[in-house]
């Protein structure tokens, strides 16, 4: 061979070389898709305007049950209290209970919905509710009707725990501040529409009127879930994409043992690496010798087959075991900025309910009220309520519709002076029992200004944990349900041994409190946030 041929060989050679690293090193990165954005068929998303309307409609009026569930019950308290012989004890029970089943379930139900779709468990969980209620009109003593209050509460929060996702998977997130927030309004209707609604009911029928109104509604929206058609698609399922994933690699590893043990014959396996590829590929053989295992090729060609080339999640049957409950939980409460967000959360839902309970036993036990009369004052702190969602939207508006999660909570920073204040002055007014028109009043400014803060807090929460939205509501719920269940069940003993003005002394004391929680998440919160992130980032790698 010439000198010349030898050179263009060499050049030849080099040249293929080069292009195969550069094939293997330098290849243009590839281009990761957004997991809510993979392909799917039928994808929600792009449904009409008119279907998704009639999704979330369906959705905000099952949310607004849970809401109802709650208010709708404390005008009727000295009716039930009177009929069922129960004591102030079991009445709180009855309240307190209710409120931690209905915080406590959440995560659950969002596990199961992972697995058999979210039309399943709306269906199940409102026949749930409606059992229920139908059981707490007929019931004869305060046992049982304790107990049915508790699958109520079961049943109406399935809806709180998927409401928001089932809107994610139909709205692209430009679309879904509106959305969300019109969403977000249906529970809030509870402390409005409730006590009118209990009132006036309970007044003309008596109480049982109340528990059948509520299995009549709540049988309306099973029906309308009955022609609802399943948001849920498992290709935007992180549960089953990361599935998917260890499936893969499992089959990779298993297509890397098996070219090994054609080159290195005498290679063998420890049990635990073969009992891992069995347990994946669902082929565990039990018979197997308790010690070390030889691996012939036969084994791991018929484990590597068992799995599909093509396997797609439309081919995993997963079950409640593979869905992790406690770690969603953890990665929410590892961020500072979370946990600071959920007391402050749960102190001003918990100071919602406790107004709401001993304010009906001051107005009929003080001013001689009765249950119609009772849901008209308590309306006024609904309405304050509502009229902060109507503030809310506009300061939104007036910022280009766009919103930061530490913007959410500076938008209220003008108002938690004022929530203290007014909290300590219902407290006194009651105490000294002044006019109802004065009353009416403090109740108002109250329910506007706790709202206010309960919804920025609420808005946050779901806004600083992109991609655990739902995670993180059902967080919050969990955390207002333990501290609603605390403040009911302490507020008859505190109101009978400090008085109204001595309780609500004690609630703006632990309002601030909140309040210093959330100054200290709008200072702080960014930075916890980016802290969070990253130790995150670095446990996936």
């Amino acid at each position: 061979m010439s000198t010349q041929e030898t050179q263009a060989r060499v050049h030849g050679d080099t040249k293929t070389e080069v292009q195969h690293l550069d094939a293997k090193f330098f290849r243009p990165p590839r281009r990761k898709t957004d997991i809510e954005h993979a392909q799917v068929s039928d994808d929600p998303r792009k449904w009409s305007r008119m279907r998704k309307a009639f999704v979330l409609f369906i959705i905000s009026g099952a949310a607004t049950v849970a809401g109802l569930g709650t208010n709708i019950y404390n005008p009727a308290i000295a009716q039930i209290k009177s009929d069922l012989n129960a004591s102030n004890g079991q009445i709180s029970l009855s309240l307190s209970l209710y409120i931690m089943m209905q915080g406590s379930v959440p995560l659950i139900w969002c596990a199961i919905s992972e697995i058999h779709g979210r039309k399943n468990v709306y269906l199940s969980s409102l026949a749930i509710c409606i059992i229920g209620c139908i059981v707490s009109a007929t019931a004869k003593n305060i046992q049982i009707l304790i107990g049915m209050r508790c699958l109520q509460a079961l049943g109406s929060s399935a809806v709180i725990s998927l409401g928001a996702s089932t809107l994610a998977d139909i709205y692209d997130p430009h679309e879904r501040g509106t959305m969300m927030g019109i969403y977000y309004c249906a529970p809030l209707l509870g402390p409005a529409l409730g006590p009118i609604l209990g009132g006036a009911l309970a007044q003309s029928f008596g109480w049982r009127s109340l528990f059948w109104f509520l299995a009549i509604f709540t049988s309306l929206c099973f029906f309308a879930f009955v022609c609802f058609k399943d948001t849920f698609r498992r290709e935007r399922s992180l549960v089953y994409q990361t599935t998917l994933t260890r499936i893969r690699r499992q089959r990779e590893e298993m297509t890397e043992l098996a070219r090994e043990k054609s080159e290195a014959p005498s290679r063998t396996l420890s049990r635990d690496v073969m009992n891992q590829i069995n347990k994946d590929s669902r082929n565990f053989d039990e018979k197997r010798p308790p010690n070390e295992i030889q691996v012939t090729m036969m084994d791991l060609e018929s484990q590597r087959h068992s799995i599909p080339n093509d396997i797609t999640v439309q081919d995993l049957k997963l079950s409640l075991k593979d869905i992790d409950l406690i770690k969603p939980i953890v990665i929410i409460l590892s961020g500072y900025n979370n946990v600071a967000i959920l007391l402050a959360s749960a102190l001003t839902f918990a100071f919602n309910y406790s107004i709401s309970y001993t304010c009906s036993r001051t107005l009929f036990n003080k001013y001689n009220l009765d249950s119609l009369q009772i849901g008209l004052v308590l309306l006024t702190f609904g309405a304050g309520g509502r009229w902060s969602d109507y503030v809310f939207t506009r300061v939104k508006a007036q910022n280009g519709g766009t919103s930061t999660p530490e913007m959410r909570l500076k938008s209220t920073q003008v108002l938690l002076p004022f929530l203290p204040a007014c909290v300590v002055s219902y407290g006194w007014v009651s105490e000294k029992h002044l006019s109802l028109s004065v009353i009416c009043a403090m109740l108002f400014l109250s329910g506007f200004f706790c709202i206010s803060v309960y919804a920025s807090t609420l808005a946050y929460i779901v806004d600083a944990n992109v991609g655990r939205s739902s995670s993180a509501a059902a967080t919050n719920a969990c955390f207002r349900g333990i501290a609603a269940f605390a403040a009911a069940e302490a507020a008859v003993p505190l109101q009978v041994a400090i008085g109204d003005g001595g309780t609500y002394s004690l609630w703006a004391g632990l309002l601030i409190i909140a309040e210093g929680l959330i100054l200290l998440v709008w200072w702080k919160g960014e930075s916890w946030r980016e802290k969070a992130e990253q130790q995150q980032s670095q446990r996936r790698s």
